[in-house]
C-alpha cells in the first residue's frame, strides 16, 4: 500500500504510459549522435517521427571522383569535337556511299553519345559503388573514340 503523500505525486496509469519521443518545431535540426531519431512537432501538437535514413539522401562526392569526373568529362568533351571535326572530313567520301539524309543523323548521334554515355552512366549508377561509376565511364572512354579524326585528322591523308 503506498501512502497519501504518494498518491498526492501521481495519476492512475502514469507508469503505464509509454515515453515522449522527442520532437522539434518546423524550422529547427538536430544535429549530432542521435538526430536522426529526432521526430517534428505536427500541427496538432503530437511528434512525428520520421524515417531513420532518408533514402534520397547521399553522400557527397569525394575529392578523386570528382577530380575523375572532371577528367574524364572533359576526355568526353574533347571526344564530341573530335566527332564534329572529323565526321566533317568524313562526309564528302561519305556521299559516295550513303545519302545526306542517311549521314546526317547518324552524325549528330555519333556527336552527342559521349554526352548521353556519361549522362546514363551517372544516372544508372547512382547509389552503387563508385569504382561501378568509374568502370562504366572509363569504358565509354574505349568505346567512342572518335575513329574518323583518329584515322584521317584534321587535314587528311
Amino acid at each position: 500500500m503506498t501512502s497519501d503523500s504518494d498518491d498526492a505525486l501521481s495519476w492512475d496509469g502514469d507508469e503505464d504510459a509509454p515515453p515522449i519521443a522527442p520532437a522539434l518545431p518546423s524550422g529547427w535540426n538536430a544535429v549530432g549522435k542521435g538526430s536522426d531519431e529526432v521526430g517534428r512537432v505536427g500541427d496538432d501538437g503530437a511528434a512525428e517521427v520520421t524515417a531513420v535514413a532518408d533514402p534520397e539522401r547521399s553522400e557527397p562526392l569525394s575529392t578523386a571522383m570528382l577530380l575523375v569526373l572532371g577528367v574524364v568529362g572533359g576526355v568526353y568533351l574533347l571526344y564530341s569535337i573530335g566527332w564534329v571535326v572529323g565526321g566533317l572530313r568524313l562526309k564528302p567520301l561519305a556521299n559516295f556511299f550513303v545519302a545526306d539524309a542517311m549521314f546526317l543523323p547518324w552524325f549528330v548521334l555519333a556527336i552527342a553519345a559521349p554526352t548521353l554515355w556519361f549522362l546514363a552512366t551517372w544516372v544508372l549508377t547512382r547509389g552503387r559503388a563508385a569504382w561501378i561509376r568509374v568502370c562504366l565511364l572509363l569504358l565509354g572512354v574505349v568505346l567512342l573514340v572518335p575513329w574518323p579524326f583518329v584515322t584521317v585528322g584534321v587535314i587528311g591523308a
